[in-house]
């Protein structure tokens, strides 16, 4: 499943986080690749605990946790803080599959286990990969995102401000930027379902739920739809 997020951020949000991210220090990305990755990867990326990537990425998280088609889409349990490239003269990253597990941050595994009274895991599954547009397609040449997927490559370039969803197991590749510079965040979320087909299954069925809801469908119609999401989701879920 495949799925795009047109409103993320505002436009000024945007702008405010470019100007940022044009006099941030980058560094290698090699430095963060496995060791086939590394071979393909050309890039440069903000270092985990660099301040700028944390203020930012505190603010897409907050925005995906006010996001209903990717609450919806995701069915989030948890998701590793978002990483920041750079590309430009040239660079690119060749087809790769992203790291199957990561290991959540100190600061991550903290927080969250003060809002929660169980257990707090120290490693993430990379169910779902997702990328956030920072650079508008005007302002860079090349840098498409090139993902495959059972119906072939798809080929993603959003304006900014603009998030693609996508399975953590796909191949993918972001093409040589040429002109310009392509500014990203990505980062990767553990579902509480695993399995793509049926997190798919899942969010057909809550829109066409929100649906007949917004037509004034037959309340005891909803509550039956309603009732099999949640015992599908019961079924599936693996928190």
């Amino acid at each position: 499943m495949l799925i795009t997020l047109p409103d993320l951020l505002p436009a000024e949000q945007v702008l405010q986080c470019r100007q940022i991210l044009a006099s941030a220090t980058w560094t290698d990305g090699r430095t963060s690749a496995g060791h086939v990755a590394a071979h393909v990867k050309a890039n440069r990326q903000l270092a985990q605990d660099d301040p700028v990537a944390r203020q930012m990425g505190a603010l897409i998280t907050q925005a995906l946790r006010r996001h209903p088609v990717f609450q919806s889409a995701a069915l989030p349990a948890q998701i590793l803080p978002p990483r920041f490239n750079r590309y430009e003269g040239g660079e690119h990253y060749g087809f790769h599959i992203d790291n199957s597990i990561f290991r959540l941050p100190v600061e991550a595994t903290s927080q969250q286990a003060l809002n929660s009274s169980a257990s707090t895991p120290t490693l993430l599954r990379s169910d779902i990969s997702t990328t956030v547009f920072f650079s508008d397609p005007d302002d860079y040449d090349g840098g498409e995102l090139i993902i495959q997927d059972t119906y072939g490559e798809q080929r993603v370039k959003l304006p900014a401000g603009q998030a693609v969803v996508y399975p953590g197991t796909s191949l993918h590749q972001v093409t040589p930027v040429t002109r310009g510079v392509r500014y990203a965040a990505f980062f990767w979320t553990q579902s509480l379902v695993r399995d793509d087909s049926q997190r798919s299954l899942l969010l057909q069925q809550d829109i066409a739920i929100q649906r007949l809801i917004r037509e004034g469908a037959n309340p005891e119609i909803v509550s039956q739809l309603t009732g099999v999401y949640h015992n599908l989701l019961r079924q599936w879920a693996n928190p």
